[in-house]
């Protein structure tokens, strides 16, 4: 059931084809983004992307005025996780042509803030806050909770590949490396701040998800977790409290098991509890 809200009734298929198919790759297996992409921990660190992503108005607005993303939420998932797939693991000319399909909904995607402000999704500095506020939340959550993690130097290795997909997009000279990632985040903090939009994303993200009740602990866990991921300042502009002992004492051991549990569950072929 998981898989298929995430990989969506083809999901299946999807996968296999990105897999099985012939042909040159963007990265090699050896690669660090294919340790990162693979993990369960990219579930925690996509929720705390997408609420460090909200704190730029202009980046905000064009979400909430064009993804449909409330009306439709796991489609949203759905296709975001099967582009960082086949960008991850497909072929080169599938990864190319998912990008053109992307940078092309960009290009329509204009408007104004309800300051007044133009914005455009194709803007190569939007582009880059996106992806920049994105990679630091996977890393982070891979960092933290994943199977196999990487030294600095793989990390920096995965700051630069997905640098590379970040590029194709559009991106403005994305940050290569962790120290340069960490930079570009304190670069873009001028900038940022807490609008109506954004603490509607969070409420929506943490007190409003699309799912079922029974399912609501676990995400309730998947929630904090995201949350306890973000940096201090990120979590004041978004009114999210801090309580160091709570999270430290049952956050982050939840964090784990619930890693785990997802990794066992999306397993293709699943070993005995």
């Amino acid at each position: 059931m998981l898989f298929r809200r995430v990989a969506g009734p083809d999901g299946g298929e999807i996968r296999a084809r990105i897999h099985q198919t012939p042909g040159p790759r963007w990265f090699g297996p050896d690669r660090p983004i294919r340790t990162v992409h693979g993990d369960a921990s990219m579930f925690i660190g996509g929720v705390s992307a997408l609420l460090l992503q909200s704190l730029h108005p202009l980046a905000m607005a064009a979400v909430d005025a064009h993804s449909g993303f409330r009306g439709d939420p796991w489609g949203r998932l759905q296709r975001t996780s099967a582009f960082l797939a086949v960008t991850t693991y497909g072929t080169a000319s599938d990864a190319q042509a998912a990008v053109d399909r992307v940078r092309g909904i960009h290009e329509g995607v204009r408007g104004r803030t309800r300051e007044g402000d133009p914005y455009h999704a194709a803007d190569p500095r939007l582009l880059d806050w996106v992806h920049t506020a994105e990679t630091e939340c996977f890393l982070r959550a891979h960092e933290r909770y994943g199977a196999r993690r990487l030294d600095p130097a793989g990390y920096d290795g995965y700051a630069a590949d997905a640098a590379t997909v970040a590029e194709a997009l559009g991106a403005a000279d994305p940050p290569r490396d962790r120290r340069a990632l960490a930079d570009r985040l304190e670069h873009y903090r001028p900038e940022l701040r807490s609008t109506p939009e954004a603490r509607a994303v969070a409420r929506f993200l943490l007190l409003e998800p699309p799912v079922p009740l029974v399912a609501r602990p676990l995400y309730g866990a998947l929630a904090a977790n995201a949350v306890n991921l973000l940096p201090d300042w990120a979590r004041a502009l978004l009114r999210l409290p801090r309580l160091p002992l709570v999270e430290d004492l049952t956050v982050r051991p939840a964090g784990h098991l619930l890693t785990r549990t997802i990794r066992w569950a999306m397993a293709p072929t699943r070993p005995s509890p």
